[in-house]
């Protein structure tokens, strides 16, 4: 059979990825057309219409990109069976989400969570803080991470430029972001999902077949051993690539060096509800949710999908250990760098190894597109959720008369610039290769989410909390995880064979980063409790449906903001006159009736007239922007504005309403969200 070009590719290969890529576009272009983009709620947030099945697909595809099939497998590889915490200990925080978080995100009516913030708070400077804050996490650890993870994968398997490749995928990306919004985001997730859990499951299928099944694997693994001859070197260090003797076992000794029992219960729950319950990517899935109750439902689906990885990713990884022990469980650095590329080890390519070794002609195609569907599910996800942020809490600030075409626009072209940061940032992930890719993520993610983790569940928890002290236990949070991030990386740490001692000193070298983030996680709290406590609290009026337990609060919200304008009226030293108000405004806030009575009613009438005079004579709009506009999904028509002039209780009464359940939905969320507990605890005991 011949190959094509100078890859590893036969023709079926090639014949499935094309296949692969029309379909996925097919599907992007369908949810293109048949969702709603002309408007801000419907570009961002699929206009709140979303299925449960749609949504939790799309939570699981959004969290497990390819640098999960790259670092799970690899991580498995090398430990066994411990990183499946990770993903197990998701089972836990996903219902955390959807029954503690959702409800208040959803009650607020927020699109991004620094605006939850905001509203909670007021001020802006925690909103901008967070938002680009999560804009470079974004950049720096999710999208180098996944095109490090799948530069792997394509170098491994199919041979191709990195630099053409990571193009394709990006262009790809991007065109969905840009022009279908969160609709086409979330539809193409849910199918590359179905893609992902197929290729795995049939990868998994033929590592056990491979290895003699699953007692053969588990009983195989701890024995494997190099060939000494293969490596070509006399001073190999059999430690550096010995298995550890827990390698079964989820719970491991406080004191392990790589997987600590304390730091994966309380270290990794901190972590995982940042991530899960206040990133704006996996938030933004949920609040799409057509009510509560298929929030919770999409929340169970990824609960009962995160099960999957233990078996369909971190097994075949061990499992490749077994079959490829020489070059996946190499030690010596000069060998090592011969075969993947890297000094540290090459547990990397696991996963890449077995699509190449074990699947025939055909399959093999299939593997390489469940790899370019994880990738690009992670990537069109973080361009939707960054376009999101970007365009609601930092454009928006910085213009405030914006139209929503032209936020619909900014955000848009936003995605494009993500883009071009992506393709730059390419020679640094080359550069800054890693043997095991998932703890380095990890690890970043303790040393920077503690503290955001922090102020989010005290703004939800206690009214007292204000914002000076969040703002402060946001600082201090970011001072103390930064100083213990630069100094960590300041060190460069010899590879196993070498002998070496460790330089770094005993505070980074024994104090696991899942521990440090339990510490960072408590001075973030007492920094926030103490200067909150120390300073004037936020009138309840201005708390309505942004805590947990007054979430159905059914009484008209005051915005912080607007109760400041409201005291420089009523303040005798201020002229009226020079304020700028018409006396229908100063009349209502004189009456202290809630400001949101008068002003939802004359930017919207403003918006409309501008909106008119716009369109009047459609003709003369120059080419460039007709084809703007059509490729934006921009509607020419003025009676598709969704602006709705209501009063200030009707909005609380919808509010609240948004959040109330059917009692038989209601029972029947509750009922699988406890089954979906007593499944992970029975895995988390059966392999404690």
């Amino acid at each position: 059979m011949d190959k094509l070009g100078g890859t590893e590719l036969y023709w079926p290969d090639a014949l499935v990825i094309a296949f692969y890529f029309v379909a996925v576009l097919g599907v992007g272009l369908w949810s293109s057309l048949h969702s709603k983009r002309d408007s801000v709620s419907g570009y961002f947030l699929a206009s709140r219409s979303m299925h449960w099945v749609p949504v939790g697909a799309s939570l699981f595809a959004s969290n497990i990109g390819s640098g999960h099939f790259i670092g799970l497998s690899g991580s498995g590889a090398s430990s066994g069976i411990g990183v499946a915490g990770f993903e197990l200990n998701a089972m836990f925080v996903v219902l955390i989400l959807g029954w503690f978080f959702v409800p208040v995100y959803m009650a607020s009516g927020v699109y991004t969570m620094p605006e939850y913030l905001r509203k909670r708070f007021g001020g802006q400077r925690i909103r901008i803080y967070l938002s680009v804050l999560a804009l470079l996490l974004y950049v720096f650890t999710k999208i180098s991470a996944d095109l490090y993870a799948g530069a792997i994968f394509i170098n491994q398997s199919i041979k191709l430029n990195m630099y053409v490749s990571v193009l394709s995928l990006l262009a790809i990306a991007a065109l969905f972001t840009i022009t279908g919004g969160l609709s086409a985001v979330i539809w193409t997730d849910f199918w590359q999902t179905i893609l992902m859990l197929i290729g795995a499951l049939a990868l998994s299928v033929l590592s056990f077949q491979h290895v003699g099944g699953y007692s053969a694997l588990i009983e195989a693994f701890k024995n494997v051993s190099i060939d000494a001859t293969f490596v070509g070197y006399n001073a190999l260090n059999e430690s550096c690539s010995a298995v550890p003797e827990n390698y079964m076992s989820l719970l491991r000794s406080p004191s392990d060096p790589e997987l600590p029992m304390t730091g994966m219960t309380f270290g990794l729950t901190i972590s995982a509800v940042w991530y899960w319950c206040s990133d704006q990517v996996i938030v933004q899935r949920v609040l799409s949710a057509r009510n509560l109750s298929h929030a919770k439902g999409g929340c169970i689906l990824a609960g009962y999908l995160k099960l999957l990885p233990l078996f369909l990713l971190i097994f075949p990884g061990m499992a490749s250990r077994v079959l490829f022990p020489n070059e996946i469980a190499c030690s010596n650095p000069i060998m090592c760098k011969e075969i993947c590329g890297s000094e540290l080890g090459c547990t990397n390519i696991a996963y890449p190894k077995l699509v190449l070794e074990l699947m025939p002609a055909g399959a093999r195609g299939l593997m390489i597109s469940v790899m370019l569907a994880a990738l690009m599910s992670s990537l069109t996800s973080i361009f939707n959720s960054s376009s999101t942020i970007f365009t609601m809490d930092i454009w928006r600030r910085m213009r405030k008369e914006a139209s929503e075409t032209e936020l619909l626009i900014v955000g848009r072209v936003f995605v494009l610039f993500l883009v071009v940061v992506s393709i730059v940032w390419i020679p640094i992930i080359q550069s800054a290769q890693n043997s095991q890719l998932f703890h380095y993520i990890q690890s970043v993610t303790a040393y920077l989410a503690p503290p955001v983790c922090a102020v989010y569940i005290l703004a939800i928890m206690f009214k007292r909390i204000n914002e000076q002290g969040a703002f402060w236990g946001l600082m201090v949070g970011l001072i103390v995880g930064l100083v213990r991030f630069g100094w960590e990386f300041s060190y460069t740490v010899p590879s196993c064979s070498s002998g070496l001692p460790d330089p770094r000193p005993d505070i980074i070298s024994k104090v696991h980063y899942l521990h440090f983030g339990i510490i960072l996680f408590l001075i973030s709290c007492a920094v926030t409790f103490v200067v909150s406590f120390l300073t004037q609290p936020i009138d309840k009026i201005h708390l309505h449906r942004l805590t947990f337990w007054n979430r159905f609060s059914r009484t008209i919200r005051t915005e912080i903001t607007k109760k400041q304008i409201l005291s420089e009226i009523k303040d005798e030293n201020i002229g009226e006159s020079n304020l700028g108000f018409d006396d229908t405004f100063k009349a209502e806030m004189k009456k202290e009736k809630p400001v949101s009575v008068v002003i939802i009613q004359e930017p919207i009438k403003k918006f409309k007239e501008e909106k008119i005079e716009e369109d009047k004579d459609l003709s003369e709009r120059p080419a460039w922007k007709k084809f703007l506009y059509f490729v934006c999904g921009i509607s020419d028509n003025k009676d598709d504005i969704e602006h709705v002039e209501i009063g200030a209780q009707e909005e609380a009464n919808l509010a609240a309403d948004a959040i109330v359940e059917k009692p038989f939905w209601n029972r029947i969320c509750n009922g699988n969200a406890i089954l979906l507990l007593i499944i992970g605890s029975f895995v988390w005991g059966y392999y404690a």
